[in-house]
């Protein structure tokens, strides 16, 4: 007797649409929870300090995306198990996490030589020829909320170090590339899709800016960065690769939270 194969359906247009309509407001909401979040972080220094300006220090705010964090995986969760689907299957390695993590060694050189490209061209048009004169001001904020205390940063920087890494990358990668992105190129199309999901995590960095300058370089840099990462993670059909470069940055970039306050307690440089 011949076997019968059974087609399961794919999801009709209505649940396409409405699955889009989720995507779109699942960016919106990390948005307004990094925004809200960053102010809230200020506002607790400013209230203990009294002097500090707008944004806080980068340490700070990435002690302040926790629950942002927290909160964007939780929704991708829930989201994805309403559609029968994980958090657990959006990472899950195509061979092994030993491969995945070589290609993201490999993304992370691929897409730091447009970043670098994008941050470049972004001072020229503030700038002109004076550009490498101005990031000495345009990336630094003298005013910007610090921590007086070289024991307390420390603290806080050990805090942000573990825990922004481990929980910004997967959410990150969950919301904009994982859910969002696949949601909406269903939706609409690819490129719409990377696109948009791409300006989005590009803004989201314009709360991270010591400065108003910076906030523009930060958004058209992440932008690309993100429009990069969509590429990838479309082309190879899977989040894993770019979420562990994302995560190798993050170590990278947030590791100075804890590496220059032991240098002040260690006397090796002033605070």
């Amino acid at each position: 007797m011949k076997s019968v194969t059974v087609r399961q359906p794919g999801p009709s247009a209505v649940e396409v649409q409405r699955a889009g309509r989720r995507a779109a407001l699942l960016l919106f909401v990390r948005l307004g929870m990094v925004a809200a979040a960053t102010v809230a972080a200020w506002w607790i220094v400013q209230a203990v300090d009294g002097t500090a300006t707008f944004p806080p220090t980068p340490m700070l705010a990435a002690l302040s995306l926790i629950p942002v964090n927290i909160a964007s995986l939780l929704l991708v969760s829930r989201l994805l198990k309403s559609e029968g689907s994980s958090l657990r299957s959006l990472f899950a390695p195509r061979r092994s996490v030993l491969r995945d993590a070589g290609w993201g060694l490999l993304w992370i050189a691929v897409l730091y030589v447009p970043f670098v490209l994008a941050v470049m061209a972004a001072m020229w048009v503030l700038h002109g020829s004076g550009m490498f004169d101005a990031f000495a001001t345009v990336f630094y904020d003298p005013d910007a909320a610090t921590i007086a205390s070289p024991v307390w940063s420390l603290i806080l920087g050990i805090l942000a170090v573990v825990t922004f890494a481990p929980l910004n990358a997967p959410a990150e990668e969950a919301v904009y590339r994982g859910y969002a992105q696949s949601r909406l190129s269903a939706s609409w199309s690819p490129w719409p899709a990377m696109l948009v999901c791409s300006l989005a995590f590009g803004a989201q960095h314009a709360f991270f800016a010591p400065t108003t300058d910076a906030m523009v370089v930060y958004v058209v840099a992440f932008t690309v960065w993100g429009l990069g990462s969509a590429l990838i993670v479309r082309a190879q059909g899977r989040l894993l690769p770019i979420t562990i470069a994302h995560l190798l940055v993050n170590l990278m970039t947030s590791s100075p939270a804890v590496v220059f306050p032991i240098l002040v307690l260690t006397g090796v440089v002033q605070y």
